[in-house]
């Protein structure tokens, strides 16, 4: 098993990706190719030194991750491992969740799910919290938008859904892409049908990562994009909240 492995950044003090006070680990590498995405050197060979991403090993990481421990222990928080997509990367994962394990840090994957399920099963004993995102649920717009299918990822889910382990779903809300009323509906009654979903977080849209673009000399096809207004924001989350989920507007919980 690899003890290294490709990282891109690692943010402390984290309260969007998961519950109490985290440290997210960002992992390098994504089969998706969403064009709205927030962290494109999570997938693109950056040449720029400030984005490209970085050889780590375990131990380096979790030097990194044990620094907030007092805070994982008094807000009921811990490490997560994100990306990019952190199972394109098994092993390094793999690794890393046994190594949290050992110190007892809680652990969350915050996964688009598009990953054989092997992968999957590998770490299942591992994690404490499975983030799921589903973008869009037609299939023919997902490969529109993110450039695969989303069987594979429904597949996966429900795979996951049947193993028991908890699971919260993310809907990232993109201005007239996944922010609507029909795809929102669609994913909150295709998600009620599944057993072990602790809630749901609706992701609102920023702006952020605008700078990274630039910096790699790419097109941002999100300049056309305004963030979503709060009366806009919880219609949504009361749309979703009526197929008898706990909503979250963001990603703490």
């Amino acid at each position: 098993m690899h003890t290294d492995g490709q990282i891109f950044a690692i943010k402390r003090y984290a309260i969007h990706d998961g519950p109490g006070i985290r440290t997210t680990v960002f992992l390098h590498g994504c089969p998706l190719s969403c064009w709205w995405c927030h962290n494109p050197e999570g997938r693109l060979a950056a040449a720029d030194s400030a984005l490209a991403p970085y050889k780590a090993t375990v131990d380096e990481v979790m030097a990194e991750v044990r620094q907030d421990a007092v805070f994982y222990e008094q807000s009921g928080g811990g490490v997560t491992f994100s990306g990019g997509e952190p199972l394109a990367q098994i092993d390094f994962l793999e690794a890393l969740l046994q190594a949290a394990r050992k110190e007892r840090i809680a652990t969350a994957v915050d996964t688009h799910g598009h990953s054989k399920y092997q992968a999957f099963e590998r770490i299942l004993d591992l994690v404490d919290l499975f983030l799921f995102d589903i973008k869009i649920f037609d299939n023919n717009e997902h490969k529109q938008h993110t450039g695969v299918s989303n069987e594979l990822i429904f597949a996966n889910l429900e795979a996951l859904a049947r193993s028991g382990r908890n699971i919260r779903v993310r809907i990232p809300l993109i201005p007239g892409v996944t922010d609507s009323d029909t795809n929102l509906t669609h994913i909150a009654r295709y998600v009620a049908g599944l057993d072990h979903i602790g809630g749901i977080d609706l992701l609102p849209y920023n702006r952020l990562g605008t700078h990274k673009y630039q910096q790699l000399g790419i097109p941002d096809e999100r300049a056309g994009l305004k963030t979503q207004a709060p009366e806009e924001l919880e219609q949504m989350r009361s749309l979703v909240a009526g197929y008898g989920f706990t909503v979250n507007l963001g990603g703490g919980a």
